[in-house]
């Protein structure tokens, strides 16, 4: 039995949830998304919040129930608050700036690398070595995250590159004489 799965997702003042089928609509001050449910779980309205249920008893379905609650718990998220991810940037020479719809890292490369901003996503940068990165839909939220991120990791070494906030890196000892 999922635990995550067996509690309704409550929906707040504001948003009005709707469920068609196998989709499941979500609107709120922020904007709107769907999601589609796989055919191993039904979702319903239940008493100001929407209870997902698994159609039957295989493994897939007892799997599917509770991830599909919580991604109907983010699309409630997303539609009120929104998410955020921070990045830092680490290293001599190492910036970042929005340029129009670009943004513009320099890492170190012979080049600079230019990322260019998803529809949804709001990239920001309060100071040269932050990049904060806003939108609705979580997944694409950590995805560029992720993208900007694989640009240049950080090395154990010295720790330069471009980490998540409040990430720890393993830092190792250099070489012995």
């Amino acid at each position: 039995m999922s635990r995550i799965g067996r509690n309704a997702v409550p929906i707040p003042s504001g948003v009005t949830a709707a469920i068609e089928g196998q989709t499941v609509k979500v609107k709120g001050p922020k904007g709107a998304m769907q999601l589609v449910l796989p055919d191993d779980v039904g979702a319903k309205m239940e008493s100001g919040g929407v209870k997902v249920d698994p159609r039957n008893e295989s493994k897939r379905a007892r799997a599917m129930w509770g991830t599909y609650r919580s991604l109907i718990d983010n699309l409630v998220t997303g539609v009120t608050k929104g998410f955020e991810q921070r990045l830092e940037i680490t290293g001599v020479g190492y910036r970042a700036a929005v340029q129009g719809k670009n943004l513009q890292l320099t890492l170190g490369y012979s080049h600079d690398v230019a990322y260019a901003i998803p529809e949804g996503i709001t990239i920001a940068t309060p100071r040269p070595t932050e990049i904060v990165i806003s939108g609705i839909d979580r997944q694409k939220v950590g995805q560029v995250a992720a993208e900007i991120r694989a640009y240049r990791p950080p090395e154990p070494y010295k720790g330069k590159g471009v980490k998540y906030a409040g990430e720890y890196i393993f830092r190792k000892e250099g070489k012995k004489k």
